[in-house]
């Protein structure tokens, strides 16, 4: 090997490192905005906390006669803030949408980075959905099949740690596999995913749903799991469509 073509070796090595680096430091910024979005969602959260708490967490509780309990010393205190950081997370889905799309658009081309603004915009849209889904349509039955099965000579008292650890890993749950269409339409752009494949697989999709469904849900409750299991399938065949409808445009 001659010294120039060496030379020119260890010339392309120390740009695409220089490259990796570069995205590296991408990385770390993308994850900082992103970080920064959520601290700003957190202080609003914290501003409206005794609103989001007493208002709309503690309903469906109330809504299905549910006795609630704190059994650890500064337990409100330690829970108000998980609630003010998870909802600060929530407010802040569309920027850490944004900051993940941007740090991928390098690498997309001049056409697919178009779709980035939509993308986000759907994305956004399909979380809350499932948010809103799990809060009104969910979170009730599982409740109330909560309260309702068992005998009577046990009294149900729930302690608040477990009550909001459970509203809040199925409404976030709820929010990311509503993501499903979303990354359909996204793979399907980038020529990943094609609605035939969807279709072919569509029986062991639906096996690998109801597992996570089981997965996703608190605890052993079936009616969670079946209330999760049913909008998950039907996500998957308006996969499909968005798929097609992709690939259609494309």
């Amino acid at each position: 090997m001659s010294a120039e073509t060496k030379k020119l070796g260890e010339s392309s090595q120390a740009e695409a490192e220089m490259s990796f680096l570069e995205h590296l430091e991408e990385l770390r910024w993308r994850i900082i905005y992103s970080l920064l979005g959520i601290v700003i969602g957190t202080i609003i959260s914290w501003i409206f906390i005794d609103f989001l708490v007493e208002d709309i967490l503690l309903k469906p509780a109330a809504d299905a006669h549910i006795t609630l309990q704190n059994l650890r010393p500064f337990g409100q205190l330690f829970l108000f803030l998980q609630v003010a950081i998870i909802s600060g997370f929530v407010l802040s889905i569309p920027n850490v949408f944004y900051q993940t799309w941007k740090f991928i658009a390098p690498a997309l081309k001049s056409n697919e980075k178009k779709y980035v603004g939509f993308i986000v915009s759907f994305s956004t849209v399909c979380f809350i959905t499932g948010i809103v889904f799990a809060y009104f349509v969910m979170l009730p039955m599982t409740l109330k099949f909560a309260v309702q099965f068992g005998t009577q000579k046990i009294e149900n008292n729930f302690a608040i740690s477990e009550y909001f650890s459970i509203i809040m890993s199925v409404m976030l749950a709820s929010g990311l596999v509503f993501e499903l269409p979303m990354l359909s339409f996204a793979l399907s752009k980038l020529g990943i995913l094609k609605p035939s494949f969807m279709k072919k697989y569509r029986r062991h999709a639906i096996v690998i749903i109801m597992f996570a469904a089981a997965i996703l849900t608190p605890g052993t409750d079936p009616v969670a799991q079946i209330l999760l299991a049913i909008p998950l399938v039907l996500l998957y065949e308006i996969s499909i469509f968005v798929s097609k409808l992709s690939q259609k445009k494309n």
